[in-house]
């Protein structure tokens, strides 16, 4: 790879444009990815207010009390939902704990709601009264966002539009609240933020954090910044997109750094997009070539998430 270069897309050029325009942003969107497994996203509805007051409401839980947190732990379901202790998560190749800790959101699950005995249901904390209101909706606004990415990378594949995105529709995806505390209260010896790793979904949307560390490892085996700017989303396939398309979009190691201040404060709040629990990730036979060889095994994203989620030890 001579260049490297994470490619910014506008998402009004695909739910608004015309034919060509639609065209031009599955060819960018798609390549990027295939490139490098990042893309920018400009142009969508995730509004900078929607967005800061998810980020007020997230400082807010964070600086409460560490039992008053821990009330809000699930042992035994792999953080699924509600609170994650600082230092729980591993990357699946690095035993030490990441410097961080999080809150997990799903899909909501009200009583009688068409989900019901699907997920378990959400957890709210009570100490932040508007927690569950701008936290849904920020939950929402991204699924919108990723659907609709979904249908591009489809379109680039050569596969129907829905292909991908109806395998979301109700599906177990998860918005992570992350606090990576000032490393000189809570630094682990060999410890970082976040480890080298991938994700585990189809893709992954973040807004931009609140301060600086994201890495991606490009193809030759260097490492890039790729924050993106003020309004924009970060997005990266996970995966379980790339094993449902034969590999054709690789998943990309990436990481969050530990800051050179030990004063420095990071949240973020990616949005992991996970099909039905159901659904069988087996790729297409449209889209392998001539002689070309399925190189995965089917599996279900229920069975292939526990799979990951025991590696990085999030349950047992």
């Amino acid at each position: 790879m001579t260049s490297f270069h994470v490619e910014t897309v506008h998402l009004g050029q695909f739910s608004e444009g015309s034919p060509r325009d639609r065209a031009e942003f599955v060819r960018v969107l798609g390549g990027s990815l295939v490139d490098t497994g990042f893309v920018k996203v400009d142009g969508h509805r995730v509004t900078k207010t929607r967005v800061d007051a998810a980020y007020r409401d997230i400082e807010a839980f964070f600086a409460l009390p560490e039992a008053t947190k821990r009330a809000y732990l699930m042992p035994g379901t792999g953080g699924a939902r509600g609170f994650t202790a600082f230092g729980s998560e591993h990357a699946k190749d690095n035993p030490v704990g990441d410097l961080k800790e999080f809150w997990h959101i799903g899909q909501d699950n009200p009583p009688g709601g068409k989900l019901e005995g699907d997920f378990m249901p959400n957890l709210w904390p009570a100490e932040v009264p508007s927690f569950k209101t701008n936290l849904l909706g920020l939950f929402t606004d991204l699924e919108a966002c990723a659907c609709t990415l979904l249908e591009a990378i489809a379109l680039y594949l050569g596969l129907p539009q829905r292909h991908l995105t109806d395998m979301v529709v109700g599906g177990n995806s998860i918005l992570r609240l992350i606090h990576y505390p000032a490393l000189k209260e809570r630094y682990i010896e060999g410890g970082v933020r976040a480890s080298a790793h991938e994700d585990i979904n189809l893709i992954t949307l973040l807004p931009a954090a609140t301060e600086s560390g994201l890495e991606l490892l490009d193809r030759d085996g260097n490492w890039h910044a790729v924050d993106g700017l003020e309004g924009e989303i970060v997005a990266d396939a996970g995966d379980m997109l790339s094993r449902h398309v034969n590999a054709k979009i690789p998943s990309t190691t990436h990481r969050v750094v530990n800051p050179k201040s030990p004063d420095t404060v990071r949240y973020s709040m990616p949005f992991f997009c996970h099909p039905r629990p159901e659904v069988l990730l087996d790729c297409p036979a449209e889209i392998l070539a001539p002689g070309e060889r399925r190189r995965f095994e089917p599996i279900t994203a229920h069975d292939f998430l526990m799979q990951r989620l025991r590696e990085i030890g999030l349950i047992k």
